[in-house]
């Protein structure tokens, strides 16, 4: 069993929680073909939003992922992730899921509180992880609210200097909301941190991701 893991941007700490909730989900003899553009996240940064060149390369990403025979795709970046749910149809067609690995974690944010706090350290991954949250809503017949933490200046941080200022900006927002949901899967290393700071359920999305990756092989008949 193979399956590709396509970043947009990445740093030891986010592969090898990946790849450890792969392992988890997929047993240690699972082969993983990873595959990283960081330019992508870096022009959908500078414009805004993903623009047609950006999508255009994570598309083309996960057309190798299928030439090189991978039985299911994990796209990792949720910035781009509605780029991956704008090909859901060729993915039906082809057979290889590309799955998102947000999606589960906003569900699940949706299952555990109707006030729901997004953080992230990139203004362009609060739109679709909002989005995400508000179409898992609708699905749920849950009604939610969101509310936004944008935690400035921390992409880039070591790791010491990024769980402070993670902990400054959830303390912001901590009597406002339910749950906590971290909007990058680069987060996730710090997730019982915060939650253990501010005594509210965190979701960081590696485990989910693994975990519906799964259910898409299991649903192909792969597992």
């Amino acid at each position: 069993m193979k399956v590709g893991l396509i970043y947009t941007g990445n740093t030891p700490e986010l592969t090898e929680l990946v790849e450890g909730e792969v392992k988890k989900q997929l047993g240690s003899s699972v082969e993983m073909f990873s595959l990283e553009d960081a330019s992508i996240l870096a022009e959908a940064r500078d414009a805004g939003y993903v623009t047609a060149n950006a999508a255009a390369r994570l598309v083309t990403m996960f057309m190798k992922a299928v030439q090189e025979g991978c039985d299911a795709i994990l796209n990792i970046c949720s910035s781009v992730g509605e780029t991956a749910d704008s090909v859901q149809d060729l993915a039906d067609y082809i057979g290889v899921p590309i799955v998102r690995i947000d999606e589960e974690m906003c569900r699940e944010a949706v299952r555990k509180g109707t006030r729901i706090g997004v953080m992230a350290t990139l203004e362009t991954t609060l739109e679709p992880t909002k989005n995400t949250i508000r179409r898992m809503s609708r699905a749920c017949g849950r009604p939610v609210e969101i509310v936004d933490c944008l935690v400035e200046n921390a992409f880039g941080l070591d790791q010491d200097a990024f769980r402070a200022r993670m902990t400054e900006s959830a303390e912001k927002i901590a009597d406002q909301v339910d749950v906590i949901v971290f909007a990058q899967g680069s987060m996730a290393y710090c997730e019982q941190y915060i939650a253990d700071k501010v005594h509210k359920t965190v979701l960081s999305s590696p485990r989910f991701g693994a975990a519906a990756l799964r259910r898409a092989l299991e649903d192909k008949g792969t597992l």
